[in-house]
């Protein structure tokens, strides 16, 4: 069972889809920062870098994109024998018709490409290359034969295309109509962009909601259900050419209740960013994520089988493999992913978590290599990363630790503010100090009355008073007032008084 839940009644649109009842992918965009991928700009060409072979090109966004040698190169001029050096292609001031591959992630810029594709329902239309190719996931060979018997036929000389797995049965009429629908499209934006000044955008990809529709909405799902009155009838329309089958499928949704709530997305999405997950007999994942790799540790926890060891651990590394796979979809985490399975002594097992593992990739459209387990018994693969991952989406980096994920412990905050004291008494003639802290800092210092303090006043000749205040960080404090015993005293009351 498959369902798109579309909530756009909001100040941001997000969809959901829903297999078996589970949360397996979310998609969330807002204006502010609508995604530029499968945008096309005319850029200029801002550096040239020989040692990386690279170029920075200005599309007009916060910062220039990165164009690599091989993404200005027509796929078949690309060869592992020969590379052709970035200054052979490209030169500083040159003006050029560039498209977003990678959304900007962190502090770098988006990256780009030369090789300019519009996709459609049916077909991916390339408008400057002599191709054909279709999707690996249609297997009939005479299908796939017949598609590209199709394409050939209606594609221009330096026109390509590749078939997309919505083609598959699809009548000859549809896939020409969706070829000649794209190259109308880019002959438009052609025309616009030769006359601009760049940077200029020429292209822009559609809107969430229509990108859903034109990708995902297919005969394998069962109810697309959306909550905007005005997006219902456009989704509609989208489809007045499609089956009257998938129209059936859209569904407005009136309830008076949220409708992430009601399909229980809401909770899905806020365990989607803890970071130990629990599998359904008793074990339990450890998610760890950096920029560049994730770490993924498989625990038995409460699970404890019925059986041998043996048989339990690969119980629990087989139900993991599921829960991984959907993981991955689910907060889109992209780059190396290396997976600490339990251990297995038998290589018998290690295969079959493998061939498991694959399996599971095989429902994932973002492109995955499993490269196998190496020599310490890991899993090893990678995931094409293309925007940021929903931890970067529906977060940001704690300002207390800096998205570490630590603080420092009460006794390290204390020791900080005893040395701040010192070195204050050394270069002042006052006779007490207020000092402020969080209430939870204080009363740490304060569990033993008797001695930490009055041992450190002794020391410093200083009378040393405290203040709560809540409103302060736990990793911070201040000396807010200094002066003789009765002047801060009476501060310290006046301060209490006022709160």
């Amino acid at each position: 069972m498959r369902k798109i839940i579309v909530n756009c009644a909001g100040r941001e649109t997000r969809i959901a889809i829903l297999e078996d009842g589970r949360l397996a992918e979310l998609y969330i965009e807002r204006p502010v920062d609508r995604r530029v991928v499968g945008n096309i700009y005319k850029g200029k060409v801002e550096n040239v870098l020989p040692g990386m072979q690279a170029a920075f090109v200005d599309i007009g966004t916060d910062k220039n994109a990165f164009l690599y040698v091989d993404d200005c190169l027509p796929p078949g001029d690309i060869s592992t024998e020969k590379k052709r050096d970035i200054r052979e292609v490209l030169t500083k001031g040159q003006e050029i018709f560039v498209q977003v591959s990678k959304e900007p992630v962190g502090t770098k810029g988006a990256r780009v490409t030369t090789q300019l594709s519009l996709p459609g329902r049916f077909v991916v239309f390339m408008p400057n290359v002599r191709y054909v190719g279709v999707s690996r996931r249609i297997k009939n060979e005479k299908e796939r034969e017949r598609l590209r018997t199709i394409a050939f036929t209606t594609l221009g000389t330096e026109e390509g295309v590749i078939i997309r797995t919505l083609a598959e049965g699809v009548g000859k009429k549809e896939i020409e109509d969706d070829i000649l629908f794209l190259r109308a499209q880019w002959q438009r934006a052609w025309e616009t962009g030769k006359h601009k000044k760049p940077p200029a955008v020429i292209y822009q990809e559609i809107d969430l909601v229509s990108r859903v529709v034109r990708d995902m909405l297919s005969e394998e799902v069962d109810e697309f259900i959306i909550d905007s009155r005005s997006h219902y009838a456009e989704v509609r329309d989208l489809l007045s050419h499609d089956s009257r089958e998938l129209k059936e499928k859209v569904r407005l949704y009136t309830g008076k209740e949220d409708i992430f709530s009601y399909y229980a997305v809401e909770g899905e999405m806020e365990r989607a960013l803890k970071r130990k997950v629990w599998l359904k007999h008793g074990g339990y994942l450890v998610i760890d994520q950096t920029e560049a790799m994730t770490v993924i540790d498989v625990n038995t926890g409460k699970y404890v089988g019925q059986s041998e060891l043996g048989d339990t651990v690969v119980k629990t590394n087989l139900e993991a493999c599921a829960e991984i796979a959907r993981q991955l979809r689910l907060r889109d985490v992209g780059g190396i992913i290396i997976v600490d399975f339990i251990d297995m002594a038998k290589e018998e097992h290690r295969k079959s978590v493998q061939a498991c593992m694959e399996a599971e990739l095989r429902k994932d459209r973002t492109k995955t290599h499993l490269l196998g387990f190496t020599q310490l018994g890991l899993l090893e693969m990678t995931r094409k990363k293309v925007r940021q991952n929903l931890g970067e989406v529906l977060t940001r980096p704690c300002p207390t630790c800096g998205g570490t994920g630590r603080i420092l412990s009460e006794a390290s905050v204390i020791g900080r503010m005893e040395r701040e004291l010192r070195e204050y008494s050394r270069g002042s003639h006052a006779e007490a100090v207020l000092l402020e802290a969080h209430p939870h800092i204080l009363d740490h210092y304060k569990q033993n009355k008797k001695e930490p303090l009055r041992q450190l006043e002794k020391e410093l000749g200083l009378a040393i008073y405290l203040k709560d205040n809540e409103c302060m960080s736990e990793q911070h404090y201040r000396i807010a007032f200094t002066g003789t015993e009765e002047e801060v005293l009476r501060r310290a009351q006046e301060v209490h008084a006022q709160n």
